[in-house]
């Protein structure tokens, strides 16, 4: 992508590879006018700090529709009665550092300071969202991501307490369904995502609902219109 200087210029999705599955380009920039156009593609940056930009279009796609999000008994019990609060655009950049922050056992993050600083340009635009969950007014939980029109496209979570990232989530679905959000792209499929609902649909039915809902226009900070 270095030759092309127009942030709105990505290859087809339909030309990503097979293996690596979902890689579509690598090279170009973060720039936020590159972010949105990648997004409204279908297209997002994943690499770590020895590769280029990476561009990935992964056939399936796994989203999650708010009607369809799964509260377990155990879950619906915490949100009752559980020690968490929630909140919407109150600690953006707190809580995508948390999300950046090393796992335990795990690899080191995907989320560079360059990625952070880019997300957090879209979050002062308009487009970046983040869910946030308290415990004794400590942030315990949270989740960022884009919001396109009627889509909003998950990033990353993290939880430093039983059960807080899935209060978020629980929170997200409240938000879409107040804002008219349709659905919530999950990017790549995993055990712990389809446990609360979501699931695969092809790249080219993951397209047809970004014609269909995905609009490039701020919905500027969130206010807490759910409760």
């Amino acid at each position: 992508m270095g030759e092309h200087a127009d942030p709105d210029w990505f290859p087809p999705v339909e030309h990503a590879l097979r293996e690596p599955s979902g890689l579509l380009a690598a090279g170009g920039d973060l720039s936020p006018a590159r972010l949105l156009a990648a997004y409204e593609r279908g297209v997002f940056p994943w690499y770590s700090t020895q590769q280029p930009i990476l561009w990935w279009s992964p056939d399936p796609r796994m989203v999650l529709f708010p009607e369809e999000f799964k509260c377990s008994r155990s879950l619906a019990k915490t949100l009752r009665n559980g020690p968490y609060t929630t909140r919407v655009d109150h600690a953006f950049g707190a809580t995508i550092r948390a999300c950046a922050a090393p796992r335990r056992g795990g690899p080191d993050t995907w989320l560079n300071k360059d990625m952070i600083a880019s997300y957090e340009q879209l979050h002062e635009l308009g487009f970046g969202h983040s869910i946030e969950t308290y415990e004794a007014g400590q942030l315990a939980g949270g989740l960022y991501g884009i919001q396109l029109g009627q889509i909003f496209f998950g990033e990353s979570m993290f939880s430093l307490r039983r059960d807080a990232s899935k209060v978020a989530l629980a929170r997200l679905i409240q938000e879409c369904r107040a804002r008219d959000i349709q659905l919530v792209d999950c990017q790549v499929a995993s055990e712990h995502l389809a446990s609360l609902g979501a699931r695969d649909v092809s790249r080219s039915q993951f397209v047809g609902l970004l014609r269909r809902f995905a609009r490039r226009q701020p919905s500027g900070r969130w206010a807490p219109a759910a409760a």
